[in-house]
């Protein structure tokens, strides 16, 4: 029972969820605003603005640094644990999500040849630097308002 208790009394990790969960709401806002369309898949789906990983990993890093010093081990791990996560997003993801992209529009061409079959890959995977700069900003924003209980 104590774990629960110690779980459910984790701040850093709330506030990592926060920035998930932050990130994850404005990429519905944004399709429904800029779509007049409500896509909930948005809410849990990979890739667009802002980067839900890196505003997830930069909160945890932001409280972390916060509560046990910018110059701990702990905070140092999660730096490092954040920019191989971020590099992540911005670069292998999105890598192969633009192959992906590729693959789907040869796969459209080559419709006659029944040995190229299968289904559509996903294609919005990565995020662009610019996305990926915004989630992580995101991200130590809601660190020091959840270390400051500002809300």
């Amino acid at each position: 029972m104590r774990f629960f208790v110690e779980i459910l009394g984790n701040h850093a990790l709330w506030t990592a969820l926060l920035g998930w969960f932050v990130a994850q709401l404005l990429k519905v806002i944004t399709v429904l605003i800029r779509d007049k369309r409500f896509d909930v898949r948005r809410f849990v789906g990979s890739g667009g603005m802002p980067s839900s990983h890196s505003s997830f990993v930069m909160a945890l890093a932001t409280f972390i640094g916060l509560a046990q010093g910018f110059d701990s081990a702990m905070f140092a791990l999660s730096m490092v644990f954040a920019f191989v996560v971020m590099y992540d997003a911005a670069g292998v993801r999105r890598a192969a999500g633009k192959q992906a992209a590729v693959l789907n529009q040869m796969i459209e061409h080559w419709d006659d040849a029944p040995e190229i079959q299968g289904e559509r890959l996903k294609e919005l995977l990565g995020h662009t630097p610019y996305e990926v700069l915004a989630g992580a900003i995101l991200g130590i924003v809601l660190a020091i308002f959840m270390y400051y209980k500002v809300f």
